[in-house]
């Protein structure tokens, strides 16, 4: 199973970006579909970001559509979320995953998690 580590959160001004990464270690992640979700304090976890195995298909929440952007670098091993036009709305642990497909949205449907990395956006 695929260990996965998030870091890069922090706190943002409202209009700000922030880059978030997840590295992967013990098996590469060109074999999955990455993911990244995220929990609001008292909120159920919430689908964000997918993005295929070759990187070339994404799908977005519609919340933060056309101000985030993920990617990965499966060289690297390691998936990146670009987050634009940040407000406060967007104060989250932020968690990456790894699952079977880029289509799925579900949590339960991802079978490796971080630990997550807090973001906060301040108005």
């Amino acid at each position: 199973q695929v260990q996965l580590v998030e870091s890069g959160g922090g706190l943002v001004r409202a209009g700000g970006s922030l880059t978030v990464s997840c590295a992967a270690s013990g098996r590469t992640i060109s074999t999955y579909a990455m993911g990244w979700f995220r929990q609001a304090p008292g909120k159920e976890r919430e689908f964000v970001a997918s993005i295929s195995r070759s990187g070339i298909t994404t799908y977005y929440a519609d919340s933060v559509k056309g101000r985030f952007t993920i990617s990965r670098d499966n060289a690297k091993n390691t998936v990146y979320l670009r987050m634009n036009s940040m407000t406060p709305e967007d104060t989250a642990v932020y968690y990456c995953a790894a699952g079977p497909s880029v289509e799925r949205r579900q949590a339960v449907d991802f079978s490796s998690w971080g630990q997550g990395t807090q973001v906060a956006g301040s108005s």
